[in-house]
């Protein structure tokens, strides 16, 4: 099988009401178009089940929280409109979590690179382990973490935003993240992460829906143009994923 075609989203309801949606792709969690599309559908159709109070993103299987971009699926793309098309994979993700009526909390257990960075950013409340390194890499191969970027900048603020997109080779810790807002905790254990996330998803999901609700638009207040913004800065990735010094980075990726 075509290893863009591999990979599961998948909700599980709690009985007391938190969709966890579930996302897993065997190249460490990478995301091929398949996975971005499924991903917006389920924020979208968590935040119209009545029965849902919270949303909990998360992945499965590989100690790798998310590796961002499908490189193979990256490397395939000839023309123009087919890589604005895939760079707005990750900008209707995270639209889809911004406009989801539901509070959305991240569980990130592992490291998480470029797109993986930006859905750990688009979450409202973010929980991880000391393994969550970060790192936007996409300077390296020829374009900039564009459409994730306003999200990302959001959370942890301009200079630090710009100190990840200009040093794409440079790890940043857990505890960093946490620092700089993109955590809200960082544990010494997953096992710790799994239980305070069980904790915190059991009290918030008890508080009224109404005022989680308003307290969601409150907080991604002044984002309405993200729309329009993503899919211009999407524009910019596709061509520049097209140019000669991008092509050659990639190969150059793939070939290890």
């Amino acid at each position: 099988m075509d290893i863009t075609q591999q990979g599961y989203v998948r909700t599980d309801l709690t009985t007391n009401g938190v969709a966890h949606i579930i996302f897993y792709h065997p190249n460490h969690n990478s995301l091929p178009s398949k996975l971005l599309s499924e991903l917006t559908a389920a924020f979208e159709a968590a935040g119209r089940n009545p029965e849902v109070k919270l949303v909990v993103l998360r992945s499965a299987e590989h100690n790798t929280f998310c590796a961002g971009a499908s490189f193979d699926e990256l490397a395939g793309i000839q023309d123009f409109e087919t890589g604005k098309v895939f760079f707005s994979g990750f900008g209707n993700v995270i639209n889809a979590m911004r406009k989801c009526g539901k509070i959305v909390v991240g569980r990130v257990h592992g490291k998480a690179v470029g797109g993986g960075v930006g859905l750990a950013a688009a979450t409202d409340v973010c929980f991880a382990s000391k393994w969550a390194s970060v790192r936007l890499s996409e300077l390296a191969v020829g374009f900039g973490p564009f459409v994730i970027g306003p999200a990302v900048e959001r959370k942890v603020g301009a200079a630090a935003f710009a100190q990840m997109a200009l040093t794409p080779a440079e790890w940043r810790t857990s505890e960093w993240g946490k620092e700089k807002g993109l955590f809200q905790e960082s544990f010494e254990t997953v096992e710790q992460l799994d239980a305070y996330l069980d904790h915190f998803c059991q009290t918030l999901g008890s508080y009224s829906p109404e005022a989680l609700d308003s307290l969601k638009k409150v907080f991604w207040e002044g984002t309405d143009h993200w729309d329009t913004l993503l899919t211009e800065r999407a524009a910019i990735s596709g061509r520049l994923s097209l140019s000669e010094f991008s092509k050659n980075a990639i190969a150059a990726f793939k070939k290890g």
